[in-house]
């Protein structure tokens, strides 16, 4: 188990979420905002996660409101949109930082100085794919297109 799965979040709910429950998956980690132009990358997503999810893949969406205040709704907003917008299916986590002082610890993995692929996030939409073992394998910009080639090949690859 990677230190991914040793890591815990708050469900979009409220709820606790240990990413030890993503154990054995492969997980394309996506911070997401509700009024971005890159917003329409939902519908992607949710094929994805449709497409790849009964091969052990799920999407983690996690909204994030750092980048020119395009996530400014409340959880229940923000659940609320997504599911009812883009039947969106695959899990999201509580509004949070992604880079900064208040960086959330899922997010100083990903991207901090001793990640695999490190740099502050740059805009909404930006990609990380998580093997089964819980290790980074790749970062996608947030222009990447859920269903470009490259993401799709790494996913196959990632899947085995």
């Amino acid at each position: 188990m990677g230190a991914f799965h040793e890591l815990q979040t708050t469900a979009i709910d409220g709820a606790p979420l240990p990413l030890s429950g993503f154990a054995g998956e492969v997980v394309l980690v996506v911070n997401v905002a509700s009024q971005c132009g890159l917003t329409p990358q939902y519908e992607g997503l949710e094929r994805l996660q449709q497409r790849f999810g009964p091969r052990g893949f799920t999407v983690l969406g996690v909204p994030c409101n750092q980048f020119a205040g395009q996530e400014p709704g409340t959880e229940a907003e923000i659940q609320a949109f997504c599911t009812t917008r883009y039947n969106a299916s695959f899990p999201l986590t509580s509004k949070v930082e992604v880079n900064g002082a208040q960086r959330h610890p899922l997010y100083t993995l990903l991207a901090g100085e001793a990640a695999a692929h490190p740099g502050d996030i740059t805009w909404n939409f930006e990609k990380f794919l998580i093997g089964k073992d819980g290790q980074v394998l790749a970062r996608f910009s947030p222009r990447t297109l859920p269903e470009d080639p490259a993401v799709l090949e790494a996913i196959e690859r990632a899947l085995g």
